[in-house]
């Protein structure tokens, strides 16, 4: 599942072709991806403007210029693709349709925006901007890691006499935002902290909070983690994984030097944790 840095890239990377631009056409292929499309999706997007591209969580908000946004979520296959316009160095042409693009936008630029999802657990909604934030989806999560209301004393004070692992309350949306399986990982690794600590044994909780925006910034800056099916929005893969230090290296010498420990992993609420059992405690 994209966590945070995988969607950010991808709405980075739609940003271009997408905000100030008029969506001359849509097409919607099918009635339901996770759940039901939106009645007259594509009557309600065709001939609007995308004022702004944003991003919460793990999901990309389109505002635009009829007073709704256009939520998306990639879901574990989803991809955003763009054709007909330059992304980075290099012009996409238009491919033929494929079985699995769900939902095409036309954009009044040139550019074509497909949303390809083969497993079908991607969505998309359409609600008011103005009550956006009251989304079911979007009601509970809790502040964006690189906001201001995620501060030291703020997780400090969340974690608190938490009895359940550090590990499941990084993950916990309601804490923190965007937050998925490698990038806690990572996180605890660079931090020290076994996931199996209690949070609120964790003994510098503050000190967690520089350390998650450092592993998110260069995983962002690296375009994500292409594990499985992530792609950038002109197929590319993220390269993150290159660098991973715990996440999917079980078995493996640890990296840190004078440190003898291979990574173990361990299965916490059905998800792999992936540590250092030396340097972690």
């Amino acid at each position: 599942m994209p966590e945070l840095p995988e969607v950010e890239t991808v709405r980075r990377g739609l940003a271009p072709v997408m905000e100030g631009q008029v969506i001359t056409r849509a097409e919607v292929n099918r009635p339901n991806l996770r759940w039901p499309l939106p009645e007259r999706m594509a009557e309600r997007l065709t001939g609007q403007q995308v004022l702004a591209l944003r991003r919460r969580s793990k999901y990309i908000l389109a505002d635009l210029s009829s007073g709704e946004t256009l939520l998306i979520h990639l879901g574990m296959s989803g991809r955003m693709l763009i054709s007909g316009a330059m992304v980075g160095e290099f012009h996409h042409d238009h491919p033929a349709l494929q079985k699995h693009d769900h939902v095409v936008l036309h954009m009044s630029g040139g550019a074509r925006i497909t949303f390809n999802d083969a497993r079908r657990f991607g969505a998309m909604d359409l609600m008011p901007t103005a009550t956006a934030a009251a989304h079911p989806l979007l009601a509970s999560i809790g502040p964006e890691p690189f906001g201001n209301d995620f501060s030291e004393p703020y997780l400090a004070a969340r974690l608190k006499g938490r009895n359940t692992p550090i590990k499941s309350a990084l993950l916990d949306q309601r804490i923190v935002a965007g937050l998925g399986n490698i990038y806690v990982c990572e996180t605890l690794f660079r931090a020290g902290v076994s996931p199996l600590r209690l949070a609120g044994k964790v003994k510098k909780p503050a000190a967690l909070v520089p350390i998650i925006r450092q592993v998110l910034t260069e995983a962002i800056d690296a375009g994500g983690s292409s594990l499985k099916d992530y792609r950038q929005t002109d197929g590319e893969l993220g390269y993150f994984q290159k660098h991973f230090q715990v996440y999917g290296r079980e078995g493996q010498p640890c990296e840190t030097p004078g440190c003898s420990s291979m990574i173990t992993r361990t299965v916490q609420s059905g998800r792999s944790s992936f540590w250092c059992p030396d340097c972690q405690r």
